[in-house]
C-alpha cells in the first residue's frame, strides 16, 4: 500500500522543518506540503527539504485548510491518505498502524489518539477528553491525524469547502462509509493554541463553536466569530 502524507501550511516556519524531518524518517512513500500563501520563511524551508529529499513535494493552493488538503490530494499518488497538521508529530509506529487498520477491508479510514507536547495537567485532561469523545462518537479532529482510503476520499468529494469545522464534517461523513479505526498510537501535537488564549477559554470557545455547528450555524459565520475572538 502506498501512503501519502498531506500537510497544509500557512506561516508555519516555527514547526515545519522539524515536522518534515520527523515524518520523512517514518518511511512514507511521499509527503505533499500544500501551502496557502505563507509570507514567513515557511516556503524556503519546504523548498530546501524538497531539494534534499525527492519524496517531499510542495504545492500551492488558496488559503483554507480544506482547499489546501484537497489540492494536496490532487498532487499525490497514494492508495491511502494521511492528513497531518504542521505542528503535529506522528508516532514511530504510524505507518504500520495505518497498514494494519486498513488490512480490514471494511475499514475506510481512521485517526490516532492525541497528546500534547506541553507536560501540564491541563494538557493531560484535554487530550483524555478529546480521545474519549472521539472514540464514543466516531468523530475526529485534524489534530488526530485523520487517514482514509483514497477511493473513499474521492467518492466523498474530498473535504467540504468550508472555512472551519472541515475535519468534523469530513469525519462525520466518513463514518457513514464504513468502519473507522480509533488507533491508540498517539500523535503529539502543539499546545500553543491553548497556551496563547488560556486552556479554559479555549475549551469554552471550541465547545461553543461545535455546539453552534451542530445546530446548523453556517461555518463561514462561525469562522468570522472565531477569528474575532481568537
Amino acid at each position: 500500500m502506498m501512503i501519502s502524507v498531506i500537510i497544509p501550511t500557512l506561516d508555519e516556519s516555527s514547526t515545519i522543518a522539524r515536522t518534515l524531518t520527523r515524518t520523512v524518517a517514518l518511511g512514507f512513500d511521499e509527503i505533499i506540503v500544500s501551502d496557502g500563501g505563507s509570507t514567513d520563511p515557511t516556503i524556503p524551508m519546504i523548498q530546501a527539504c524538497c531539494a534534499r529529499i525527492p519524496a517531499v513535494r510542495l504545492v500551492t493552493a488558496p488559503a483554507g485548510r480544506a482547499r489546501q488538503l484537497n489540492e494536496g490530494v490532487k498532487a499525490c499518488r497514494g492508495d491511502a491518505l494521511l492528513f497531518l497538521h504542521a505542528d503535529t508529530e506522528l508516532p514511530p509506529t504510524a505507518r504500520t498502524a495505518i497498514e494494519s487498520a486498513l488490512e480490514n477491508t471494511r475499514c475506510v479510514g481512521g485517526r490516532f489518539d492525541v497528546r500534547f507536547d506541553h507536560p501540564s495537567r491541563w494538557g493531560v485532561v484535554i487530550s483524555w477528553f478529546m480521545n474519549r469523545r472521539s472514540r464514543l462518537t466516531g468523530i475526529a479532529t485534524g489534530d488526530q491525524a485523520i487517514f482514509v482510503r483514497r477511493e473513499i476520499f474521492e467518492q466523498m468529494g474530498g473535504f467540504p469547502d468550508i472555512p472551519l469545522m472541515e475535519d468534523i464534517a469530513f469525519s462525520r461523513r466518513l463514518k457513514r462509509r464504513g468502519a473507522t479505526a480509533a488507533l491508540t498510537d498517539r500523535v503529539t501535537t502543539s499546545f500553543r493554541r491553548w497556551e496563547k488564549n488560556g486552556p479554559l477559554r479555549t475549551i469554552l470557545l471550541m465547545w461553543t463553536l461545535r455546539f453552534l455547528y451542530w445546530l446548523g450555524v453556517n461555518p463561514t459565520r462561525l469562522n468570522r466569530w472565531y477569528r474575532a475572538v481568537r
